[in-house]
């Protein structure tokens, strides 16, 4: 099916609230477990070594976020791992459910794996539409969360109350057609989101081959980071309310924004107020490159960088600053873009994790060690300024479909109740 635009899925659901449409309560009464096989993952023994980093995914709520499909994992294990916990193998087109801590994040296998302890897997019996089931799943996100909190300690779905939760389940016909439409809109997305990751990797690769492969690097000067940012600009937390004089509303970029923000998306900033004077000291403006210096994990270090567009500013209606836990580098005129791919560069071959301290909890990082003395090269300033010239032209691109599936997402999000309580009758819209 051709994806819906805006105004087609608008006109879609006005037309069919005027027709006498069928309701949920025709659909036969039933549970999850109707749906197929529930399954609670299990981990491989992290001791050891043979079970891991290998080519299989390994899910967990972290990796089913995001995108409907799950297509790479954070972590992989072997073929021995999955021999390990044979028993909690899940096929593709499997149905993967959040169960415990953040309930109700969900995704779809596209190939057999295993997934951890917090996630329950519904593997769809023939009869039943998988697509149908994950959308099923997602209209049922507000009954998920409210398993949230009931504990004192980590709230917790188990199998046995995710599988009795009672739904209502339409004929095969019926399933097929709603999923053919909400996939038609998700499948736009993700669509979009390739195209985003293969001009990411284009303006990488023609980093690398400009000035890391370039025959006449070599007779380039070398220096630091040191002489090409001229500002560092520290971050800002403010109150979550207007308290004293805390009274600009700005949005905060966090490290946990930083995803969103490379994949074109406008992520989910917080509104914050902090004082005026230090919204004029410290707010960003296109060609600054945010740096989250706290955090980080074993395998993931500090370091994580976002480059700040005007595609991006636009999508906001207050201005913006980094968190306290970021900064904010202001590169010379013409060199944002080579500041922050040759910072991504030296991210990937993990060259952060030797300017970390701290040896347990949250890691810092000694940006200022590094910017001082990681050696770098320094191309001529008209090479790097075609560069720059050239990937602002993709990030106008990035965010321009990353708009694009900010409006569908809300489509399909507007949609999907509709289709799922009987309001929109999906036989009756001429598809």
């Amino acid at each position: 099916m051709q994806w819906l635009n805006r105004a087609m899925l608008r006109l879609l659901i006005e037309n069919s609230l005027d027709r006498e449409v069928k309701t949920m309560a025709e659909w036969s009464k039933a549970t999850i477990s109707d749906f197929g096989t529930t399954i609670t993952g299990k981990t491989p023994s992290t001791k050891n070594s043979d079970y891991w980093d290998g080519t299989r995914m390994f899910v967990t709520p972290k990796d089913i976020q995001s995108t409907k499909h799950i297509t790479h994992t954070e972590r992989y294990i072997s073929n021995k791992g999955m021999e390990a916990v044979k028993g909690a193998i899940i096929p593709a087109n499997s149905i993967c459910v959040s169960c415990i801590g953040n309930i109700g994040y969900l995704g779809v296998t596209t190939e057999e794996c295993i997934t951890n302890q917090q996630i329950n897997s519904i593997i769809v019996s023939d009869e039943n539409s998988a697509d149908f089931v994950y959308y099923y799943m997602k209209y049922l996100w507000p009954y998920f969360k409210n398993y949230e909190g009931q504990s004192t300690t980590l709230s917790i779905l188990n199998k046995t109350q995710f599988s009795k939760i009672e739904v209502r389940k339409p004929d095969i016909d019926t399933q097929i057609a709603i999923a053919s439409l909400l996939s038609s809109i998700d499948d736009k997305i993700e669509a979009n989101e390739k195209i985003n990751n293969n001009l990411e990797q284009q303006a990488q690769t023609l980093f690398k081959s400009w000035f890391i492969d370039a025959p006449e690097s070599s007779s380039w000067e070398t220096g630091t980071f040191s002489d090409i940012i001229e500002t560092m600009i520290a971050g800002d937390w403010g109150k979550d309310s207007p308290t004293g004089n805390n009274t600009e509303m700005v949005y905060c970029i966090r490290g946990a924004d930083i995803p969103d923000v490379k994949s074109g998306n406008k992520g989910k900033m917080p509104t914050r107020f902090i004082l005026p004077k230090n919204y004029a000291a410290k707010h960003l403006v296109a060609g600054d490159v945010v740096v989250e210096i706290s955090g980080g994990s074993p395998t993931q270090s500090t370091g994580r960088i976002a480059s700040i567009s005007q595609s991006l500013l636009d999508r906001y209606d207050k201005g913006m600053v980094c968190t306290n836990f970021c900064k904010a580098m202001k590169p010379k005129s013409g060199y944002s873009m080579f500041v922050y791919y040759y910072w991504q560069y030296l991210y990937d071959k993990k060259v952060f994790f030797l300017y970390e301290n701290g040896t347990t909890g949250i890691k810092n990082l000694d940006i200022s060690g590094f910017i001082e003395t990681e050696p770098i090269i320094l191309p001529p300033a008209e090479l790097v300024e075609k560069f720059d010239a050239f990937c602002h032209s993709i990030f106008n691109v990035i965010f321009a479909n990353g708009l694009q599936n900010e409006q569908l997402a809300n489509m399909r999000d507007a949609l999907l109740p509709k289709l799922m309580s009987g309001e929109v009758d999906v036989s009756e819209l001429d598809l």
